[in-house]
């Protein structure tokens, strides 16, 4: 459960603390992306270190491989994965929607064919729930319909009354289950229609969810569009809920959305960066890859305490990714992984201090501003 603590005076920025039945989260968060049970290129112990405070998993990939009884077998996905902070499963509701042409919605479920071996699958709103209970993550994810960018009215209307029918159905099939102490988000579409966001919140707000995932953004509409709907509506979300931007984003995306109110975010921006030889920096993002760091003995970033940072410099990693060695993958994604945990930490004590409208200022003055 979600507890408010600090309010920014000038924005909507805010601190909190959310309750897991694995232990508290303080906000604003980034949970590292753990698709397939693991945050890609690092240990555990490594996150431990970092001092990452819960997972984002996917139930749909889960679910098709290794399988719920493999996991289940082995004492849920906690044990599997052999963690114990607190775990969010996506449904794979946008997965199974970006599959297009390979799935077919009704209001019963959805009919898709996996993208592994190509069998037939249907999938309920209740399935998905039996699903991570198999999985016995921390932190449900209802089915939802997400819809791309642009979306006709009439296309996005049809996609959020079925959301609202999906979200009753999980809510009352929940409700059944005895004994468990999962947590059940509730999931808020809508595109860029304020009329359809507002009805959707509304009804979601009725079954008195454990939070609220912020979906249908970041699909394709421009910045400009995805803030005034975002803003439009944690400006009409109860503070008791924590508010949870799916699948998002870069540091100064992060900064604005947290600016507007927004408590979590998980994206495998981090880690896919960094197989690309991309690393983040406070003076903006670095290809470390490139040639201009053959022999630069620097730090990946002068500002930042990390492993990776404290002992080797942008040549070495440079040579390892180049020449395809895995540490050089590794470092990176260990300093990318650091790096974002240590800005949320950062962007915590700006709240705290009545100070974070400066902070959001001069960090994007200083991010934007880079030569590399």
């Amino acid at each position: 459960m979600f507890k408010l603590k600090i309010k920014d005076k000038t924005t909507k920025a805010r601190t909190g603390v959310f309750s897991t039945r694995k232990g508290d989260v303080l906000t604003p968060a980034f949970f590292p992306v753990a698709t397939q049970g693991t945050v890609k290129g690092l240990t555990n112990l490594q996150l431990s270190e970092i001092g990452v405070q819960g997972y984002l998993a996917n139930a749909y990939h889960l679910y098709l491989r290794p399988g719920l009884e493999v996991i289940k077998k082995i004492g849920g996905l906690g044990k599997f994965m052999g963690i114990d902070k607190p775990i969010l499963t996506d449904s794979g509701g946008y997965q199974i929607f970006s599959l297009a042409q390979l799935r077919k919605v009704e209001d019963k479920g959805v009919e898709f064919r996996s993208h592994l071996d190509g069998d037939k699958v249907f999938l309920t709103p209740e399935d998905v729930i039996d699903i991570q209970i198999g999985l016995d993550s921390d932190i449900f994810v209802p089915l939802d319909e997400c819809i791309k960018n642009p979306a006709d009215y009439k296309k996005a209307a049809e996609a959020t009354e079925r959301t609202i029918l999906w979200a009753k159905r999980t809510k009352d099939y929940f409700k059944t289950k005895k004994n468990i102490d999962n947590l059940l988000f509730g999931i808020i579409q809508g595109s860029t229609y304020n009329d359809l966001r507002e009805k959707c919140l509304a009804e979601i707000d009725k079954l008195e969810v454990d939070g609220l995932c912020i979906g249908g953004l970041s699909v394709g509409e421009s910045k400009k569009i995805r803030y005034n709907t975002l803003s439009y509506l944690t400006d009409l979300a109860k503070d008791k809920y924590l508010r949870y931007f799916m699948g998002y984003g870069k540091p100064e995306d992060i900064v604005e959305a947290v600016s507007l109110g927004v408590d979590l975010f998980d994206c495998v921006i981090p880690t896919r960066y960094a197989r690309t030889g991309t690393a983040f920096t406070h003076q903006g993002e670095i290809v470390v890859r490139n040639s201009s760091f053959i022999s630069d003995s620097a730090p990946i970033d002068s500002e930042c305490s990390c492993y990776s940072c404290k002992n080797f410099s942008r040549a070495y990693i440079r040579h390892l990714i180049n020449a395809k060695e895995m540490l050089g993958v590794q470092l990176l994604a260990y300093h990318n992984i650091y790096w974002y945990i240590n800005f949320m930490k950062k962007i915590r004590k700006a709240i705290e201090d009545n100070r974070f409208s400066k902070f959001k200022k001069d960090f994007l003055a200083k991010y934007r501003r880079s030569n590399f």
